[in-house]
């Protein structure tokens, strides 16, 4: 996905905390800074209000009404060069499902394939 380590911060999007934590765990453990919410709508409000997230990483279930997948696409609308990774443990996303440009990885995910998932290194 093409982040750099160090400065570059990604924005996880996640309604279960303990999983939410974990993810951001994995990316702070590598060199990332993050900003965590738990509902589509709130990630939506801290995009709008910041310009230093490079990326997005979504569940695909949540409450308040708009998916992870609905996420990907109004961040793909409004953000078009922001890398987007979608993640589920229940639903695998169908063909044509993911916005381009968006990738999907699996729970339960493991660092390595985290980190990879979301840089090019």
């Amino acid at each position: 996905m093409g982040l750099g380590s160090g400065s570059a911060a990604v924005l996880v999007v996640e309604d279960e905390p303990l999983v939410r934590t974990m993810a951001a765990d994995i990316l702070m453990d590598a060199g990332y800074r993050v900003f965590e919410a738990c509902e589509a709508a709130d990630a939506l409000a801290i995009l709008d209000g910041r310009d230093d997230i490079g990326a997005v990483f979504t569940d695909i279930e949540m409450p308040g009404g708009m998916t992870g997948l609905a996420l990907a696409a109004a961040v793909r609308d409004r953000w078009p060069s922001m890398p987007v990774l979608v993640t589920s443990g229940r639903v695998r996303p169908g063909a044509g499902e993911l916005p381009n440009g968006a990738a999907y990885i699996a729970k339960p995910y493991m660092a390595p394939v985290h980190y990879s998932a979301t840089d090019s290194r």
